[in-house]
């Protein structure tokens, strides 16, 4: 039985749809923007955000339940910590990774394609399976067809998903890759253990919902 925790499906991409990330420096960059702008103590959208106290116990603006970076956009399943706190965090991330994104690559100019979708999930099924839906999208790379459960090899394309580092997904697969970033205890009250997570990333892949 889920909680009353209000769950939202917050969703960019880049303007044009241009993509967001280049290479593996861009890539951990924003999952590093997810960590530390998570935090109401830091105010600015400095390309290196200032940090006064690394002893200090942060101040978190939500929860980032599951996430996931494309190459032109991204997606995260988020609860909000304190009132306004999607607001605020969307806020410094989005300015805060803009700053490092044209200072690197010498350009000016927005990188987003308007304000990021909000989407509050319902306690439905959409709520049930968003989280899955969010860390398969990097099959759009290798195995397109999982969007239509057409996945003739689903353990051929789990292992592709398994190498694709820039999500949540290997964290909820035990094995650690960005654990600070993510908060999973209220996640695992629907995807369970490792072995039915799997399996529903299976019966999604080939259609056996």
């Amino acid at each position: 039985m889920m909680s009353l925790m209000e769950l939202y499906h917050l969703l960019n991409r880049g303007v044009d749809k241009r993509e967001i990330v280049s290479d593996d420096q861009d890539r951990v960059r924003f999952i590093h923007d997810l960590f530390v702008f998570n935090d109401a103590e830091i105010v600015k959208h400095d390309f290196q955000p200032e940090r006064k106290n690394q002893t200090r116990e942060r101040a978190l603006l939500v929860h980032i339940h599951a996430f996931c970076l494309m190459k032109n956009h991204y997606h995260l399943l988020a609860s909000e910590v304190v009132e306004n706190g999607i607001p605020l965090f969307m806020k410094k991330l989005n300015m805060g990774y803009t700053k490092y994104f044209n200072e690197r690559y010498k350009r000016t100019g927005t990188l987003w394609q308007g304000k990021y979708k909000k989407i509050h999930t319902q306690k439905d099924a959409h709520n049930i399976y968003l989280p899955y839906y969010i860390h398969l999208n990097p099959l759009d790379y290798s195995h397109p067809e999982w969007r239509q459960g057409k996945i003739k090899n689903p353990q051929e394309a789990l292992s592709a998903l398994n190498k694709y580092r820039w999500s949540s997904h290997l964290d909820y697969f035990d094995e650690k890759n960005f654990p600070s970033v993510s908060y999973r205890d209220h996640l695992r009250e629907i995807v369970g253990s490792k072995k039915l997570y799997e399996k529903e990333l299976i019966n999604i892949m080939t259609a056996k919902i």
